[in-house]
């Protein structure tokens, strides 16, 4: 007859006692990985939309709390319009001035991109060393 696995068995693999009383935390078993959700359109759509309802939240309590009206003088052109307003078009134009930047410098860097062969390397901007 065979005898069962002795208690003893399980006990040999666990580390020993400190001399202090403590000992190590017992290594738990390795867990399963966690399967990612997929990426989605609806789900890109509706954290795209969560965070457009934000913003546009806070950018209501701004215009509530700077409401009151200001003088604004550009160019000979003289307005009287709320303040909140004026930061917002000033904000606005920026960022136009920003994105056309941009997009001339993509479109400066596409057609060097298509002049140039594929098999030929980029040119360095540094001069060439001179053996001397």
């Amino acid at each position: 007859m065979t005898e069962p696995a002795a208690p003893h068995a399980l006990a040999s693999t666990l580390p020993r006692p400190s001399a202090n009383g403590s000992a190590p935390p017992p290594q738990s078993a390795p867990q399963a990985p966690r399967r990612r959700r997929l990426q989605t359109r609806i789900s890109g759509f509706r954290t795209g939309l969560i965070a457009g309802v934000a913003a546009l939240i806070v950018v209501m309590i701004f215009i509530i709390q700077n409401a009151h009206a200001v003088n604004i003088s550009f160019l000979g052109a003289h307005l009287r319009l709320s303040l909140a307003v004026a930061l917002l078009c000033a904000a606005i134009a920026g960022a136009l001035i920003m994105a056309a930047a941009g997009t001339a410098r993509i479109t400066q860097l596409r057609r060097i991109m298509r002049r140039r062969p594929a098999n030929q390397p980029s040119r360095s901007r540094l001069p060439p060393v001179s053996d001397v």
